[in-house]
Parts: structure tokens; C-alpha cells; sequence
């Protein structure tokens, strides 16, 4: 367990418009900065916003070199469920918890109580207590871990199943439908997303049901070294942004567990959301 040090990241923007995967352009919010009205366990899509964090986004450098290696480390050593506290500003003092990572804007995604983020200000510096990468399942040597908090597998309903660790998840998403951030050779940093530009087949599989938070299984996604397509691989994560309009962008989804030699099984749970199971975002008391 080390520290690492990121601050409540400004939103960025590039150009005057960006093409959504129809050729039309638009204007809309997006990543980066406080979003006050999404939470875990809100639906991923439906908003007026592309790439949508919920609650607060985080990095280790303010400007637009979110590429700069100090912001390579700490996207990399957060796990989901890491402890956080607020250090600087108004808010110093309030505790919250990693949520999620986000590639391409290379953000760490938090979720603090709503008393606290009405303190807090762009910029106020945030210390996470980073825990987890590095993980192995000592009875499970054909599942890759990353991007999760030790203690957090205690409270995910884990089971085993005749040698095979069965996890809760929400959805199951085809391998065919995975987009942005394939063929990445990095899996302990970011996120990949779940291509909606066909609407019919999202809504015939159920998967405009997904909530930020969800847990869900890639089905032939191999992300023990990068993020490709195998088939009979498997691979289970977090949503952790909204749907996106542009082409080969949906909901992204950080990476937990892979495997590719039927390690892992699954069953069906709708409360399978770290949101639920960890008592934040929607669901904190």
C-alpha cells in the first residue's frame, strides 16, 4: 500500500466540435472536473454529455499532458475501492473511494459524500492510499487480476465452483461489441469501451440497462496483457463513464479479472454494482 497524489482534474477541450459516429457535429459535457448529478448506480446512458464521469475526475498533472509519466503512475497504482481523503481546500479532510480509470484522458474517477463535493474546487488535492495492483488468486493461477482493491473481493459474493471463481455480474457483453482501447498493451491503467452504434442489437441484449458501477463480463476478451479478442477468453469489469456518440465509443469499462482457460464463471445478479456493494454513489445511506 503507497500514496499517490492526484488533484480534481479541469474539464479539456481540443476543438470546436467533435463528429459523433453519424457525421453530425456537437457540443456537449463531457470528462474531467465535479459532475454533482451522476452517480454510481444512475443509468449509463441517456445523457445530454459524451464520456460522462461520474461525481469527481481526478489526475496527477492539471494541464493537457495527461500522458506525462507521474499521470502514468498514479492512473496505474489506483484500484477501484482504494480509500481517498481531500487534502487541500475546503473539503480537506472528507474521505471517499476510487471508482474507476479512465483511458485516452487518463483520469481516476472518485465518489465522495454530496456534503463534501459542494466544497471542493477544481484543483484541491486528493491523497489515495493505492492498494491492489499486483494481486494474485494464489487458488486460481489461470485469472490475471488487475485495477482492484484486495478488500473489495471480500464483499463481491465471490464463490468457487469446482475449481472455477464465480463472480456476479450485471450484463454479459459479446467480444464483437468491445471498441476503443482494443489492442491497448496496457490493462492496469484505463478503460475500453462498449461500442452502442447499433442501437438494436444493444437493446435487444439488454444493455441499455447498464448503470455506472455494474459489473459485467467481456465475453472473448483477453486483458491479461492488453486488450484483445480471444476466443473462450473472458474477461469481468466496472462501468465506469457514460455511453459516447462517437463511432467505436460506448460505456467504458475498467478491467478486474481475465482469463482465458475457463477459470472464471459467472452468474447473473442485478445488484452485481461495486456502487451497491460498497454503500456509495446512489446507494450511500
Amino acid at each position: 500500500m503507497m500514496s499517490v497524489m492526484g488533484m480534481i482534474a479541469p474539464p479539456l477541450r481540443r476543438g470546436a466540435y467533435r463528429i459523433d459516429r453519424e457525421g453530425v457535429p456537437f457540443s456537449l459535457p463531457g470528462t474531467g472536473g465535479i459532475t454533482y448529478n451522476v452517480k454510481l448506480g444512475d443509468s449509463a446512458f441517456g445523457w445530454a454529455g459524451d464520456h460522462v464521469e461520474p461525481c469527481v475526475s481526478t489526475a496527477a498533472v492539471s494541464d493537457m499532458n495527461r500522458s506525462d509519466t507521474r499521470n502514468q503512475g498514479y492512473n496505474m497504482l489506483a484500484c477501484i475501492g482504494n480509500s481517498c481523503q481531500v487534502v487541500s481546500g475546503d473539503a480537506k479532510g472528507a474521505k471517499g473511494m476510487v471508482t474507476g480509470t479512465h483511458g485516452g484522458i487518463e483520469h481516476v474517477i472518485m465518489d465522495f459524500p454530496d456534503q463534501d463535493i459542494e466544497k471542493m474546487c477544481i484543483e484541491d488535492k486528493i491523497m489515495i492510499k493505492a492498494y491492489g495492483q499486483g494481486l494474485k488468486l494464489l487458488d486460481y493461477p489461470g485469472i490475471t487480476v488487475y485495477n482492484v482493491d484486495p478488500r473489495l473481493l471480500d464483499v463481491m459474493g465471490l464463490k468457487d465452483k469446482g475449481g472455477r471463481l464465480v463472480i456476479p455480474v450485471t450484463h454479459t457483453v459479446p467480444g464483437k461489441l468491445m471498441g476503443s482501447g482494443l489492442g491497448s498493451p496496457d490493462t492496469a491503467t484505463g478503460d475500453y469501451d462498449i461500442t452502442t452504434s447499433d442501437q438494436d442489437e444493444i437493446s435487444r441484449l439488454g444493455l441499455a440497462q447498464l448503470r455506472f458501477g455494474d459489473l459485467v463480463a467481456l465475453e472473448d476478451s483477453d486483458n491479461r496483457f492488453g486488450r484483445s479478442y480471444r476466443s473462450g477468453a473472458i474477461s469481468i469489469g466496472v462501468v465506469v463513464h457514460s455511453d459516447c456518440l462517437l463511432a467505436g465509443h460506448g460505456p467504458g469499462v475498467t478491467t478486474l479479472f481475465t482469463a482465458i482457460d475457463g477459470s472464471i464463471d459467472i452468474v447473473k445478479d442485478p445488484h452485481a454494482n461495486i456502487g451497491e456493494i460498497l454503500k456509495i454513489g446512489r446507494f450511500r445511506a
